[in-house]
């Protein structure tokens, strides 16, 4: 079974994760969870802030809205995958005594809002309307 399948079956059945390696310093899995809660604050803002392009900006030209807001709604949905996978990931290589999983995620998010944002930037800017 490929790694992912068996990080995504973990999403559902995270009392498996505890068959693995031993017990780490609640701390670190304390820590780990406020970590993902934070990834999913991230992803409620980020569907928030799709559902405000769409609602709010209603003189906006509709592919201009439609492919903002999407842009917006489809980092949001990524991010809150991404929560999930990151901490299963996380929690697993502190139960084994590895090194924490790497992850080019952050960045390629930041460049999808700020991409989003320059967008937005224009807009005003120009003053674009439908």
């Amino acid at each position: 079974m490929s790694e992912f399948v068996r990080n995504v079956r973990l999403w559902f059945a995270p009392q498996e994760i505890r068959q693995e390696g031993r017990t780490p310093d609640y701390r670190f899995s304390l820590a780990n969870e406020r970590t993902f809660l934070a990834w999913l604050r991230t992803a409620l803002a980020l569907i928030g802030g799709g559902f405000a392009v769409d609602q709010f900006l209603p003189d906006l030209r509709w592919a201009w809205r439609a492919g903002l807001a999407l842009g917006l709604l489809g980092a949001g949905v990524l991010c809150s995958l991404r929560a999930i996978n990151h901490w299963v990931r996380c929690e697993r290589a502190m139960r084994r005594g590895e090194d924490l999983p790497a992850s080019r995620f952050p960045a390629l998010l930041s460049i999808a809002v700020a991409v989003v944002a320059v967008a937005m930037v224009v807009i005003v800017v120009l003053g674009w309307e439908g």
